[in-house]
């Protein structure tokens, strides 16, 4: 309002007033940045981008998680659907969707930035097609959030099978390091003895908790009897509790931040 089509006008047009009126915070203070800009738009569109890589990236672990081979979620049926052809299979279809709808909020990130790039100024009849993306993606985002808060909400997590993933694999061969670590043995040679001791496990078919202690000590004499404490996965994350950690202590406290940050 008072920019014109690209110069301004020579009427008497209070723009701060027509902007407070309007409910805006201020003006544009350049007459030919108010009539090609499109900045807001392209922010608002890589912002929207940006999220929906998240909830792409979370949709993947659900995908993920949900499959038989993992199990370690189950997805309420209001977000699922059977299979076509497999009358035993539950699909995870919503956070498929939201997955695919990334890249329908990545193309209109695109499109616009494409349709910018060799506008000369001012206002260019190219520019309508900002609409378009703009309103799709709003209309993506908000649908794929609410779709995604209800997945959430309703998502049965299988604590027993995920416990049983912790205990049937090797990911607590960094404890292992860290023990030894932590006794004065410098990292490097530390992280060579848990490797030899994880062939160990993986040529006789078992796991490092089930190695006796005189195992232990015959690939070092630093290990104690407190190994198996090290080894447990619940002391394991425990001790993560280092700030932003994954410790449970930690944990609770960015629940406790973006609980407040909502609030807000």
């Amino acid at each position: 309002m008072g920019a014109g089509a690209l110069a301004g006008t020579t009427f008497p047009i209070d723009r701060a007033l027509s902007a407070e009126l309007l409910g805006f915070e201020g003006i544009y203070e350049n007459s030919l940045d108010a009539v090609s800009d499109r900045d807001f738009a392209i922010e608002f569109m890589s912002n929207s981008a940006t999220m929906m890589m998240h909830l792409s990236r979370f949709s993947e672990e659900i995908i993920l998680w949900s499959s038989q081979e993992f199990q370690f979620i189950e997805l309420d049926d209001a977000f699922s659907t059977g299979s076509s052809i497999m009358p035993q299979k539950k699909n995870p279809d919503m956070a498929e969707l939201i997955r695919g709808k990334t890249g329908r909020v990545y193309g209109n990130l695109t499109g616009l930035l494409t349709v910018l790039k060799g506008l000369p100024l001012a206002y260019n009849k190219d520019m309508q097609e900002d609409k378009e993306g703009v309103f799709d993606t709003v209309k993506t985002i908000v649908g794929s959030l609410k779709i995604f808060a209800g997945m959430i909400s309703t998502m049965k997590v299988k604590t027993e099978v995920m416990e049983k993933a912790t205990k049937n694999d090797f990911s607590n061969a960094t404890e292992l390091a860290d023990y030894l670590a932590s006794k004065g043995m410098p990292f490097r040679e530390a992280h060579e003895v848990v490797g030899k001791l994880v062939l160990f496990c993986v040529q006789n078919g078992c796991y490092l908790v089930d190695l006796s202690i005189e195992q232990f000590q015959e690939a070092s004499e630093l290990f104690d009897q407190d190994i198996y404490d090290a080894l447990n996965p619940y002391e394991a994350v425990k001790r993560r509790n280092s700030a932003g950690g994954t410790g449970f202590a930690q944990v609770l406290l960015a629940i406790e931040k973006a609980e407040k940050l909502v609030s807000e």
